[in-house]
């Protein structure tokens, strides 16, 4: 039962972030929302950066569970295909979707949280990974650019002439071709 109101309180949280902005939103809202007082808000958040955290920990958490798999494979071009497609997945996720959407809405705001400092470092390290000891800069530049060309195409959901299914198959293309740069 306290997971499905921590859940709850995260899912109304990052609704009401998104749309009024993290700064704009008061614990004091998201309790009204919830239908709860702001006393059982504080039994699971005492504060708003305490939410986002508890938001940020999740996707950290993905990423260090791709590097626990991938750091215990061997180091060849299907182990990166196979990461790429892994990283994929995490990227349809709505819970990810929201919280990204959440991210790039507060920016401004939320810079310099450690927690989002936390993120950045499991991501560097995702990236990382995808190259081995020797690769040349192109290479390692190349292959990094595989995990962004995933996100690059979420960005390219606004235009009406291609389907989400398309978007997300042509980056998958584009992505794995760069890794073999």
């Amino acid at each position: 039962m306290r997971e499905d109101t921590r859940t709850r309180i995260q899912e109304v949280a990052l609704r009401l972030f998104t749309e009024q902005g993290y700064e704009a939103t008061s614990l004091r809202e998201i309790a009204e929302e919830l239908g709860v007082t702001k006393a059982a808000l504080y039994y699971h958040f005492k504060t708003k950066d305490d939410i986002v955290a508890s938001l940020v920990d999740l996707r950290v958490a993905e990423l260090e569970e791709l590097l626990q798999w991938v750091r215990s494979q061997p180091k060849t071009p299907e182990t990166r295909r196979e990461l790429v497609r892994r990283y994929a997945e995490y990227l349809v996720r709505p819970r990810y979707l929201e919280v990204t959407r959440f991210l790039e809405r507060n920016q401004t705001a939320l810079r310099a949280h450690p927690k989002l400092m936390k993120m950045r470092e499991a991501m560097l390290a995702l990236t990382a990974e995808l190259s081995e000891p020797g690769a040349t800069p192109v290479q390692r530049v190349s292959r990094a650019l595989a995990l962004f060309a995933l996100h690059a195409g979420k960005w390219m959901t606004q235009q009406d002439d291609l389907t989400e299914d398309e978007i997300a198959k042509a980056s998958m293309e584009v992505a794995l071709r760069l890794l073999e740069e």
